[in-house]
């Protein structure tokens, strides 16, 4: 056997995983309960015997899927930094906080119990986020193109929010409209935002 036949099973081994953390991904944020492990399996093409392969419990996809999310928000900051002013970056952070509020909502039941079990760190990932929340008002701050007196934990407060009365997928709309209040009210007055009377 070559080193590259050595190294294919490997190869579809991460695959695999990748596409079962997508197809969960996308099906708890889609679910009004949380789908089955078999729906999981058949979803993303592979046998039940796969997806256990790489998640032996549902508490090791949902942990798998939850700190997928958090990594993508937390690297998703730096990267719209680098490519958008800060104000245009915040926004559509804004956007990736609510899909992944979206993709709690279908695995709510356990990542409940896994947080209260204490698998799961809420009050790191809590700081984890507003990290990625201070990034971005940092950059804004230094631009002064965001206002430099309101907390991240303020903003993360706001987005909850948001997204607890808009937060169905017939409710975009004006989630947007909601997101882009916020938004204005960030804007230092400096970049036209309105002096509070």
């Amino acid at each position: 056997m070559t080193a590259a036949e050595m190294r294919r099973p490997r190869a579809d081994a991460a695959r695999n995983r990748e596409q079962l953390l997508a197809v969960a991904t996308r099906l708890f944020a889609s679910a009004d309960a949380e789908p089955s492990m078999r729906a999981i399996a058949n979803e993303a093409g592979v046998g039940i015997a796969t997806l256990y392969r790489h998640f032996p419990t549902r508490e090791a996809l949902v942990d798998a899927v939850y700190q997928d999310q958090v990594s993508r928000l937390t690297a998703g900051a730096r990267e719209l930094l680098a490519r958008l002013d800060p104000p245009a970056a915040l926004r559509r952070w804004m956007d990736l906080f609510g899909q992944w509020i979206a993709t709690k909502n279908g695995m709510l039941d356990t990542l409940l119990a896994m947080v209260e079990s204490g698998e799961i760190a809420h009050a790191h990932t809590r700081a984890e986020l507003l990290g990625a929340i201070d990034d971005i008002l940092d950059a804004g701050r230094a631009s002064g193109e965001l206002r430099a007196d309101v907390p991240a934990g303020d903003i993360a407060a706001a987005l909850i929010g948001i997204f607890t009365v808009a937060g169905s997928p017939e409710q975009e709309a004006m989630a947007a409209r909601l997101l882009n209040l916020l938004m204005d009210g960030l804007r230092s007055s400096a970049c036209g935002r309105p002096e509070s009377v």
